[in-house]
């Protein structure tokens, strides 16, 4: 297994627990104490987390057949720095109330589409075996 593959997995792994973590905390614990927007909030945060954990999860298994591949360790970078960005500014915003957290938001959501991107050239004209 590449070093690259094994990290992105173990990251992708840690990033899949704590969504469901996260989640769970957003049903039972946080139910009574955040008002209807500010869990909606919280529940988008959970969903980009866990789909782009899984996206990190398909870019470690994909670096194990594209060895040295540029483009597909940015895209991990840029999967993982989203998460951090977009979700952890919408659980921070859900559980403190300072809205002004939400303009670190959309910078996630640049780092997404920039590792969705990335990904994408990372396959172009690839054969994967």
């Amino acid at each position: 297994m590449t070093q690259d593959g094994r990290r992105f997995l173990f990251l992708a792994a840690l990033a899949g627990a704590l969504a469901v973590v996260f989640g769970a905390f957003g049903a039972h614990a946080l139910k009574a104490r955040l008002d209807e927007n500010m869990l909606a909030v919280w529940q988008t945060a959970v969903q980009y987390h866990f789909w782009h954990a899984l996206a990190l999860a398909l870019i470690g298994m994909l670096a194990q057949h594209l060895r040295d591949s540029r483009a597909l360790r940015l895209a991990g970078w840029l999967m993982l720095a989203g998460m951090v960005a977009f979700s952890g500014s919408l659980y921070a915003m859900a559980l403190s109330g300072v809205r002004a957290l939400g303009m670190v938001t959309p910078l996630g959501g640049v780092a997404f589409i920039a590792g969705w991107i990335a990904l994408a050239v990372s396959l172009r004209g690839t054969r994967v075996s």
